[in-house]
């Protein structure tokens, strides 16, 4: 019997497995993969799909046009050696997303800890409230949700009915007040903690008791006990929480396009940078510069994301005793 090759070996070996990933491997190549190389490559063109005879390389311009507006320059030499403006609403999508993300993110992670804390004890139907507190994460990202949220919020709405209830009067439209507008969408972010709240509850079920057992004989009080035993042990479980939130939260869309009206609500409010990429590619048929926009929040994410990673060293604790 002849002796197989190692490659013709390895195949054989494993041809039920890879036939198994096969649906991955096609959905990976040709529904993620190639259109990630393919925007990448539109990233350095005038792409407009209504005139796609015209594309045209232009090399870094539309890089450009992101960096001038947050340079502060309203116009800039493009390589073919025209004038072009700046995008000059883009540092405004930036920072309503950095504002966004750095009030919500941190407020949704507390909110879902306490309440992990409060379902992880021995409470009579708390399996029932779990559930409860689960369901607005199942809701939260629907249009519906949305357009609930914006009524709940407008002059008329719920909120300012309650409001008036208790004495408060001059009330303003939540919504429609660039002042308050942008935080109504972060109290929607919060209220969808169900998802870290379950992960947090799963991590504080794996903290032995005995530890608290032991801080109590030693005389240390609830408080104590929390931020000596139970946020170092639950360290872990809190990156993981807030790396994948962060995430999420880049690239939120549906709630400010919804409340927002599709426009980023009153003075720019609510533009969040998913929403001003989406204005940019489909109403205004700039495909190339919002694929370029698309690859610039995915170095954003990215960058955000491995510093987490690299201070984890000073607050994370895998019990190695290091």
């Amino acid at each position: 019997m002849r002796n197989m090759s190692g490659t013709a070996k390895f195949f054989r070996n494993n041809a039920v497995a890879y036939m198994f990933l096969t649906p991955w491997l096609l959905g990976f190549f040709v529904l993620t993969l190639y259109p990630m190389l393919y925007s990448l490559r539109l990233s350095f063109t005038d792409y407009d799909f209504t005139q796609p005879d015209s594309t045209q390389w232009i090399g870094f311009d539309n890089y450009r046009k992101m960096y001038g507006s947050i340079i502060g320059e309203s116009k800039f030499t493009s390589s073919t050696g025209e004038e072009m403006r700046v995008d000059r609403y883009y540092k405004k999508s930036l920072s309503v997303t950095f504002t966004y993300v750095f009030i919500s993110v941190p407020l949704k992670l507390v909110v879902a800890l306490a309440v992990a804390m409060l379902m992880n004890q021995k409470l009579r139907g708390v399996s029932f409230y779990r559930a409860v507190y689960y369901i607005p994460t199942l809701l939260g990202g629907s249009v519906a949700i949305a357009v609930l949220w914006r009524k709940l919020f407008e002059k008329d709405g719920l909120v300012n009915d309650f409001l008036g209830t208790l004495g408060f009067t001059n009330l303003p439209s939540w919504i429609t007040n660039p002042e308050y507008s942008l935080y109504t969408l972060v109290l929607l972010t919060v209220w969808q903690f169900g998802s870290s709240m379950i992960i947090f509850l799963a991590g504080l079920k794996q903290i032995p008791q005995e530890y608290y057992e032991a801080a109590s004989v030693d005389g240390a009080g609830k408080t104590r006990q929390f931020f000596a035993i139970t946020i170092p042990l639950l360290s872990p479980v809190i990156l993981f929480n807030l790396v994948m939130q962060v995430i999420y939260a880049f690239q939120s869309f549906t709630q400010a396009y919804i409340i927002g009206g599709g426009k980023g609500g009153v003075l720019n409010s609510t533009l969040f940078y998913t929403l001003h990429l989406y204005i940019q590619g489909w109403t205004y048929h700039e495909l190339g510069y919002a694929s370029a926009m698309a690859w610039v929040l995915l170095l954003i994410i990215g960058g955000i994301t491995g510093m987490i990673f690299i201070s984890s060293k000073w607050w994370v604790s895998y019990g190695t005793g290091e």
